[in-house]
């Protein structure tokens, strides 16, 4: 059985990333979101299991302990971080995933897993992300600012990503993310024998 793809996908905060990826699992429902855990407060709109696992520090702490993540990082003082178990099991039995994930566990990712795909998603300008930041409508004056000094930070981390997206639009980044896992399943070197598939063992190598 092939083994799944696994496409990460990080960004600045603002940039979109939460609709450019339920766009993009909405027009290729085969694509399994790995969902993160979380410290920080639910959002409005954020639902348990299904945006985000939210957990208590203590009970984020006693997962890091049993090495429960796959990647973990602090963000803006709140702890993120990936389940292993989950993401193994589904890559082994074939299953493509895309996840949502901070620069810092996305490089994590990266060393213990080097085929997965990291996609940079970046903002048409610094001030269409402030705008974003802004029309949450959950931010004061101090954390948008802040929000945007940690984005120019990131920023300068792109060159360490496989591929960049510019969200300047929701259906037009979801198909960029499409293309991109599509090329990745297609890349012969170090995946020839998956490309090949049931031709592989009538050639003669």
């Amino acid at each position: 059985m092939s083994k799944g793809t696994l496409l990460v996908v990080s960004g600045p905060s603002g940039v979109g990333k939460n609709t450019v990826l339920e766009e993009f699992c909405r027009r290729h429902p085969s694509v399994i979101y790995s969902i993160s855990a979380t410290t920080r407060t639910p959002r409005a709109h954020e639902v348990e299991g299904k945006d985000y696992y939210f957990l208590t520090t203590e009970e984020f702490e006693e997962r890091i302990r049993r090495d429960g993540f796959l990647e973990w990082a602090e963000f803006c003082g709140k702890l993120y971080g990936t389940p292993a178990d989950f993401v193994h099991e589904q890559l082994f039995n074939g299953h493509d995933l895309v996840m949502d994930i901070e620069i810092q566990g996305a490089l994590q990712v990266k060393q213990r897993l080097p085929q997965a795909v990291l996609v940079f998603l970046l903002p048409p300008s610094l001030e269409e992300l402030r705008k974003r930041i802004e029309g949450r409508g959950t931010e004061d004056e101090r954390s948008v600012t802040a929000r945007l000094d940690v984005a120019i930070q990131e920023l300068k981390t792109v060159e360490r990503y496989d591929y960049a997206v510019v969200n300047n639009d929701v259906g037009q980044a979801a198909d960029e993310l499409w293309s991109i896992l599509v090329a990745t399943k297609a890349r012969i070197k170090g995946n020839y024998r998956t490309v090949l598939g049931q031709y592989w063992q009538s050639i003669p190598f």
